[in-house]
């Protein structure tokens, strides 16, 4: 679902990118508010409100999600659904980088070479666009610095979006009222069917989530991990064979650059857990005197490195 996002958002023509944000941010809240309340979870709310530094966090990562959700929405309605893939292809290297940078983590060498190949093919792609990729890297950075926040905020998908969304929804509500007396909304002037698309913005954005909630319970994380990558995967097949949109040979290079990278974290990141699983196994059998603390050790480098990056809690 994810994938194919870039095929709904020119439905939503002749709005432009900002009103179709304000939609998707009003009307998430609304379906994200129904599940919570079929749900019947609330208590994480009362706690939230009682955390100011919780929430403060809350507010950067709802003003950042807002820049992404903004700027994938207008670089697929503008015709830049390749670029828009590159910065989700991207987007592993950025958080590397942004651990290394804040929070002082430590590179293996293979980690090293994907991020070096990476910067490579932003230089290429540079090259080839006569420009640096700036929606690629917009991208990027903004849902890294994106996660980052939510990892430090912990709390779950719907949770956390429907948080995020509470703070979204007074400006978006203004702006769309706003835009409604100015006479330029489209969603009273273009006919019942567009107003209902605009609408089920909030189901686009909420209903992935759901799956992908559901499924973060019952499928190994690396596995989740290499699924992700078909999300860009899929928005670049369609930039090419549906929209059209030219690749020449420098940016076959660059992307080319990018997958290598990707394919080294990937078999890294494979190679450290098989030795983790193994390092736990051996602990496991180890005499009863030694085994508490060393499986406790090993269980705990076996976690860390299947856990990689938090899930991710909202997409384009």
């Amino acid at each position: 679902m994810w994938g194919l996002v870039p095929l709904f958002w020119p439905l939503l023509k002749p709005a432009g990118a900002v009103e179709i944000l304000a939609h998707r941010m009003v009307w998430s809240l609304v379906f994200v508010g129904a599940a919570l309340l079929v749900l019947r979870r609330w208590a994480w709310a009362g706690e939230l409100l009682r955390q100011p530094r919780k929430l403060a966090l809350i507010t950067v990562a709802a003003a950042v999600i807002t820049i992404n959700w903004g700027l994938y929405i207008w670089s697929v309605n503008s015709g830049h659904v390749v670029e828009a893939s590159l910065g989700y292809f991207i987007n592993p290297l950025v958080t590397i980088g942004i651990g290394v940078l804040l929070l002082k983590e430590r590179l293996r060498p293979v980690q090293w070479a994907a991020v070096g190949t990476g910067c490579v093919a932003v230089v290429v792609l540079t090259i080839g666009y006569g420009r640096p990729p700036w929606i690629s890297l917009c991208l990027a950075f903004s849902f890294a610095t994106y996660g980052l926040v939510k990892k430090k905020v912990g709390l779950g998908g719907i949770e956390s979006l429907a948080a995020e969304t509470a703070i979204q929804f007074l400006p978006a509500l203004a702006f769309l009222v706003w835009l409604t007396g100015q006479g330029d909304s489209t969603f009273t002037t273009e006919g019942a069917g567009h107003a209902a698309l605009l609408a089920s913005a909030g189901i686009v954005t909420a209903l992935p989530l759901v799956c992908f909630g559901a499924a973060a319970i019952r499928v190994p994380l690396s596995t989740i991990g290499l699924l992700q990558y078909s999300t860009p995967v899929i928005q670049f097949l369609l930039g090419i064979f549906y929209f059209h949109e030219e690749m020449p040979p420098e940016r076959w290079a660059g992307f080319a650059l990018v997958w290598l990278a990707l394919t080294l974290l990937t078999w890294d990141a494979l190679r450290t857990a098989r030795r983790a699983s193994r390092a736990l196994t051996d602990e496991i059998s180890v005499p009863s005197t030694t085994r508490t603390t060393g499986t406790t050790s090993a269980a705990r480098n076996a976690e860390s490195v299947a856990s990689g990056p938090d899930p991710v809690d909202a997409r384009p």
